[in-house]
């Protein structure tokens, strides 16, 4: 990632990555709502976008008929991703603007946007008037009926009558939720009251710039999901400085329809350092302090979610989630965090060195764990010698490791979502001799090589690389190369597979003599690609000896986005690798592991609860009949994974000594294990 990227992953509160944002309100309080139009100034906006998306975007898609249907679909989606709102009807309203659309945004002319916003907001507020009778009366819950929770396969409703009975099993379900989280009957409807309230006020507030900017977003995200436009108020709240006075949780939230979601963990803050949330989780609730009322926040617009999170350092914050992993079946539960300053000093590397027995022996093995590949850029650009970067620090933790004479390294990149790209290469460069590290291509095709030139070499002994779903950008870069110079192994699950490169642009400085106030459009320049050519793109990097993994490509990372930028490959670029990997050598590490899988039961068993965790992400549909649904429940409860296995100690001996070693997790003991196999096989 590049300076821009590093921007990109801010804190808690800094910024509402959310789809509707800004205030205003709608004249009344009655659910007849005045329809919005659009503003003048988006005809000049609209014009900049386009003209900036067809000379500059890595795509070079022109703007035609075939992104016009793109465009209309992804804008259906974003107003109504779950079919819940929208008739077929209304679909078919539409579809005559399905080759129009690429000729609306050239001439600037926001009309059919705002028009179908509006035949939404219509179906929106027609859906909250039958909330409103479901709400009078009692759900059976002994009856043998189901709920499709993901209907983004389904087809569209033809009739009111067909989508009501979408809308009563929707509301039974959550219901049956808020009664199996302990919630009397009469809470859990007053908490559903409350929650289509607060949801029909949040769309009463959507004003013109709301619109625009998911329209917007349609149009952007269908060059790739990483184009994106801001308005002027997100644009103010995304330059805010990442200043590590902030104070929070630590991480980034977007919407998900009714929900809001975790987009991302920032590395050494609080919700980081619980490993108590996660990317995808679903926040529901929000409590202040030990004992606060726990705010119901489903249909929250984002910013308000943001207030409730934030807060003083010191101060706990309690979140009720349902968790990414439990699926459609999740229940509430309830996580409790202390707000902090998110300190550049918590996302520094860090080292520890672990005494290690395997089969008698004992092996110093050194552990530098990355959460981020930092660089502060202004004390770099001024020269100055003790400015903040993962390189610097990592070398002075290994010059310490190299004293104490470890036998082997493994450098740790797990939740690491990337940062600068000049660190991932001299960061490599620790590593090797010198030579080329990654290729970038621009939309011109012209290749920019980035070249590790320090001769040195701070670490030259065993080395494995840790990654897993998460592992992103320049983690992959730094990861893919130590894996084509054959210096070390990767370990782990196949990595994120984001491959490309972008920029931010102040729209306001394309137009200098303008009145009007612009956004800014975030827009993908360049691919990365590996010195073999290959791009990590959907692909990512595939590790040496695969570890168990609840993912699978197609349900996160790249390449679970269909608008994605393709997998391709470059020629590769001459380099000498080091050969200190050989395909014996993986063999063997493959095939220790596969006999770790029968002789440790806890890896066993992490092995089987992954799996149950991968067909709980696939189910879609849930009982809606209660002994069925808690049957369900507990049985998901007695398979909960042992990912983190914060209580399990290991004795090891060191000298007459015996210390204890509380393991982060299965897979950092499975590391260390194939790591001490690769030591005495340089030995040997």
């Amino acid at each position: 990632m590049n300076k821009l990227l590093l921007l990109l992953f801010v804190l808690l509160g800094s910024l509402t990555l959310v789809p509707f944002t800004g205030g205003g309100a709608f004249s009344g309080d009655s659910d007849t709502t005045q329809h919005l139009i659009p503003e003048d100034k988006y005809e000049e906006e609209t014009k900049i976008i386009a003209e900036l998306l067809e000379r500059f975007h890595y795509l070079k898609q022109p703007l035609n008929d075939s992104l016009s249907s793109v465009i209309l679909d992804n804008y259906v989606n974003s107003l109504d991703f779950n079919k819940s709102f929208f008739l077929k009807s209304d679909i078919n309203s539409f579809e005559p603007y399905r080759y129009k659309l690429d000729n609306v945004i050239k001439d600037g002319d926001m009309t059919i946007p705002f028009q179908i916003f509006n035949v939404f907001q219509d179906r929106f507020f027609q859906r909250m008037a039958y909330v409103d009778t479901l709400m009078n009366g009692d759900f059976d819950f002994s009856l043998s009926e189901s709920y499709q929770a993901d209907r983004k396969d389904q087809n569209w409703a033809t009739t009111d009558e067909e989508l009501d009975d979408v809308w009563r099993k929707s509301l039974k379900s959550q219901v049956l939720n808020l009664n199996l989280s302990g919630k009397e009957m009469k809470d859990s409807y007053k908490v559903i009251r409350t929650r289509y309230d607060r949801y029909r006020t949040v769309i009463r507030q959507y004003n013109p710039s709301d619109v625009y900017q998911i329209f917007m977003n349609a149009f952007t995200e269908a060059y790739d999901p990483h184009t994106n436009y801001f308005n002027p108020i997100t644009a103010e709240n995304f330059d805010i400085e990442m200043s590590r006075s902030l104070e929070g949780i630590g991480a980034r939230l977007s919407k998900e329809g009714d929900y809001t979601i975790v987009v991302d963990i920032v590395a050494g803050g609080p919700a980081y350092k619980s490993n108590m949330l996660h990317k995808d989780d679903r926040i529901t609730g929000v409590g202040q302090g030990e004992d606060g009322e726990i705010v119901d926040v489903v249909g929250w617009r984002n910013d308000d979610v943001v207030q409730l999170i934030r807060g003083k350092k010191g101060t706990v914050v309690r979140l009720e989630i349902l968790e990414a992993e439990e699926g459609v079946n999740a229940t509430p539960k309830i996580i409790r965090l202390v707000r902090d300053k998110i300190n550049l000093d918590d996302q520094k590397a860090i080292s520890k060195v672990i005494p290690f027995e395997k089969n008698g022996k004992t092996y110093k093995l050194g552990v530098v764990t990355v959460p981020d590949f930092y660089k502060e850029f202004s004390g770099a650009r001024n020269g100055s010698e003790d400015y903040n970067s993962v390189t610097k620090d990592v070398k002075k933790l290994l010059v310490e490791m190299n004293t104490e004479g470890i036998d082997g390294l493994l450098i740790d990149l797990r939740r690491n979502g990337g940062g600068a790209l000049d660190e991932a290469i001299e960061l490599t460069g620790l590593f090797i001799k010198d030579g080329p590290v990654v290729q970038v291509r621009d939309r011109q095709e012209k290749i920019d090589i980035g070249e590790d030139e320090d001769l040195g070499v701070y670490y030259d002994g065993p080395l494995t690389v840790l990654i897993n779903r998460s592992s992103a950008s320049a983690s992959e870069i730094f990861s893919g190369a130590i894996q084509d110079y054959k210096r070390g192994v990767i370990l782990g699950e196949e990595s994120y597979g984001k491959g490309t490169v972008q920029n931010l642009i102040d729209l306001n400085r394309v137009v200098r003599n303008s009145e009007n106030d612009f956004g800014n459009l975030k827009i993908t320049l360049a691919k990365y690609y590996r010195i073999t050519g290959s791009s990590t793109q959907r692909v990512g990097v595939k590790p040496d000896v695969a570890l168990p993994s609840a993912f699978d490509s197609n349900s996160f990372g790249e390449n679970s986005s269909p608008g994605a930028l393709k997998w391709d490959q470059i020629g590769p670029t001459p380099f000498i690798p080091t050969n200190n990997v050989t395909e014996n050598l993986i063999d063997i590490l493959n095939k220790e592991y596969l006999a770790d899988l029968n002789s440790d039961p806890e890896l066993r068993e992490l092995v089987e609860n992954l799996q149950k965790t991968r067909e709980r992400r696939n189910q879609t549909e849930v009982s809606l009949n209660e002994q069925e649904r808690i049957k369900e429940r507990d049985s998901e409860k007695s398979s909960t994974s042992t990912v983190m296995n914060e209580d399990a100690e290991i004795s090891t001996e060191t000298g007459s000594s015996t210390e204890e070693v509380l393991w982060d997790d299965v897979y950092l003991k499975e590391g260390l294990r194939l790591l001490a196999t690769i030591v005495d096989y340089h030995i040997g």
